[in-house]
């Protein structure tokens, strides 16, 4: 029999299409969920001296390789050396040739966030005076975006919808309506999600590493970047995601196998074993975003990420099972309807699904907004506004399916019965159509069994048979679609589920893109500290702050000072001096002292021995400054009876 689209499901499957493709071609740079917060040497700055480093320091911890921290000279060749390396908290440093020559040099920087989305910017600095420079060093840079990122998007939403498809449409089966595990069309929907699920995922461990790096086409079958991307937490999740699939397949055929074959009595033993390890494989397939994406990371992470679990399972119990409902109510076949109780069953799933969504979803908009101003002040939040209308939109549709639901049960009997008698009239008004039917069968055996038939009689009353054939398949497709349709609420039902179905198509297009956009509060504290450095630098009597990295060469003896001089100008200042192990904890070290000096005036070194005022702090007040100038800040620190090294900074004071 040949399948006809509906109109509605081709209006649809636009629809479809239309949000997928406003929301990922239109999106451009993938927003990611590190911001830069600071670097030394600042951006635009001319110093004196060249550094020996260039450090710069993020809004959260981030992964890093070989090319994430690139120093270009004015003609554009690398001067940097070594790799890019952690040397105290959230901030990251590559080291850089001696010797030079002024100019102004760019600095470009790609990494990847600990939410696993990719970030990336460059800036320029000066040594001696500014200079004209070959590169290009825009405010941000094409990261996660082009045609690499647009494919690794549509992939992300493939397998949101996916996953919601499968354990939706299962756990509409098991909880809601057990005979539907024998209607093909809904067999297949499950099957379908699972299909989905399982080539996103191959489809995202491909692409991964282009994302993340050059996001060149060619580099999605690159060995080497998937062998990188295998060493990542987004990685491992892939590869674990891959397989809870295997064992989610295993659940999959035993529901339309061994359990729609199985008696009703025999299928409560069955159904409980089900429900339990189902239950089990779709939190860890939930559990396989909330442990690499925006979960993970930032405020609560302890409790964010079992929130998120919660939270999408609530989603795909609620859209799965609207799915399967739809799939239930346009293609089951007219001698097993999907009945009322069936229905209710499901509108009680999808009421507490909604309350489960509300509970997590506020939780979740707390803490990644952070304040009332971030709703329309950040893309984060203007995508969460359209997010909560459209879900509200939801629960109104929803709201009309269940008046729907509850006028189904009365008078569905009575009107089948009525077109079934309408049906058998219409029969009996049609003997001439059987008769013609019948002797159309009739002369075709008997043309079979006839050897002297003529070849061209055979061949049309075979014709004649096949055409009946057609008609009487149509007939019979009529005569199913006025049964099924025969209840009106069951008509206003189909319509409303459609409705809903349309709605939570573009919700998780919206959510998708929240997954790829920074988070409000994230997004305000990278303002504010750019503002605050900003503000910091373009002061001639600003603070200064120092980070310089140390080695005394004995056991445990390596960490990092950072100094801050307050407010860095002549006369008198306040400084503190900050010694932190490698990993940002405070290093009791048993002493520290500091030096200035001023070269070009042959003034110095000038010793202060600051004050210990708690584990890793030292302080001291009234520090004059006599003149302004580049002045080296030497800072000695002991870590033991015998190990002990001087690192020091130039910097511009006053």
């Amino acid at each position: 029999m040949k399948t006809t689209i509906t109109p509605r499901v081709r209006t649809l499957v636009l629809l479809l299409l239309a949000v997928v493709g406003m929301l990922f071609a239109g999106a451009g740079t993938a927003s990611a969920h590190a911001a830069l917060t600071g670097s030394d040497p600042s951006s635009g700055v001319v110093v004196n001296k060249a550094p020996t480093q260039v450090s710069l320091t993020f809004s959260e911890k981030v992964a890093t390789n070989d090319d994430s921290l690139r120093v270009l000279n004015p003609k554009g060749k690398r001067v940097d050396v070594g790799k890019p390396s952690n040397i105290s908290g959230t901030t990251y440093a590559v080291q850089i040739r001696s010797g030079l020559p002024d100019g102004t040099y760019t600095v470009a920087w790609q990494v990847v966030s600990a939410d696993s989305h990719p970030v990336g910017g460059a800036f320029t600095f000066s040594i001696g005076s500014p200079s004209k420079t070959t590169v290009s060093a825009s405010a941000e840079q094409d990261v996660g975006g082009g045609l690499v990122g647009g494919l690794y998007g549509f992939g992300r939403y493939m397998s949101y919808a996916g996953f919601i498809v499968m354990v939706g449409g299962a756990a509409f089966v098991l909880a809601c309506w057990q005979r539907g595990a024998g209607v093909r069309a809904l067999q297949r929907l499950v099957v379908s999600g699972w299909v989905s699920l399982t080539a996103a995922t191959l489809w995202l461990l491909l692409l991964r590493g282009s994302y993340t790096t050059s996001g060149k086409v060619g580099d999605i079958f690159d060995l080497n970047l998937l062998g990188q991307v295998l060493q990542t937490k987004t990685g491992a999740s892939l590869v674990s995601r891959l397989l809870l699939l295997a064992a989610a397949a295993l659940f999959i055929a035993v529901l339309f196998g061994a359990y729609d074959k199985r008696e009703d009595e025999e299928k409560r033993d069955l159904t409980f074993g089900l429900a339990i390890g189902g239950s089990v494989v779709a939190a860890g397939l939930a559990a396989s975003w909330a442990l690499s994406e925006h979960a993970s990371t930032g405020l609560q992470p302890g409790i964010a990420m079992p929130v998120d679990v919660v939270h999408l399972l609530a989603v795909a119990a609620w859209l799965g099972g609207l799915a399967a409902l739809l799939v239930a109510l346009y293609r089951a076949p007219s001698d097993n309807p999907v009945e009322r109780a069936a229905v209710q069953r499901f509108s009680r799933l999808a009421f507490g699904s909604v309350l489960a969504l509300v509970a997590t979803g506020i939780y979740q908009s707390w803490r990644q907004l952070g304040s009332w101003s971030a709703f329309t002040d950040t893309g984060y939040g203007q995508l969460l506004l359209v997010k909560i209308g459209l879900v509200a939109l939801l629960v109104g549709i929803a709201s009309i399916s269940r008046r729907w639901t509850s006028r189904l049960a009365d008078t569905a009997t009575d009107a089948v019965e009525t077109v079934a008698e309408e049906t058998a009239a219409t029969e009996e008004r049609e003997p001439e159509k059987e008769h013609v039917t019948a002797s159309a069968k009739t002369g075709g055996s008997s043309a079979k069994a006839d050897a002297n038939a003529t070849p061209s009689a055979t061949s049309g009353d075979s014709k004649r048979a096949a055409q009946l054939a057609r008609q009487q398949a149509a007939v019979d497709t009529t005569r199913q679609k006025r049964l099924r349709d025969a209840d009106p609420n069951r008509f206003g039902l189909r319509r409303s589920v459609l409705a809903e179905a349309a709605v939570a198509i573009v919700v998780l297009a919206v959510t998708t893109a929240l997954t790829t956009t920074e988070p409000g509060r994230t997004e305000e504290d990278a303002k504010a500290a750019k503002a605050s450095s900003s503000s910091s630098s373009s002061s001639s009597a600003g603070a200064l702050t120092l980070d310089m990295s140390f080695d005394t060469g004995g056991k445990d003896g390596k960490g990092v000072i950072r100094l801050d001089l307050d407010p860095a100008r002549v006369g008198g200042n306040e400084m503190h001096v900050y010694v932190q192990r490698p990993n940002g904890r405070a290093f009791d070290v048993p002493e520290v002292k500091v030096a200035f000096t001023l070269a070009a005036k042959k003034i110095g070194p000038l010793p202060v021995t600051p004050d210990r005022i708690a584990t890793g702090h030292w302080a001291a007040n009234g520090i004059q400054i006599p003149m302004a100038g580049d002045w080296k800040i030497s800072v000695t620190v002991r870590t033991s009876d015998i190990d002990q090294t001087t690192v020091d900074k130039n910097a511009q004071i006053g």
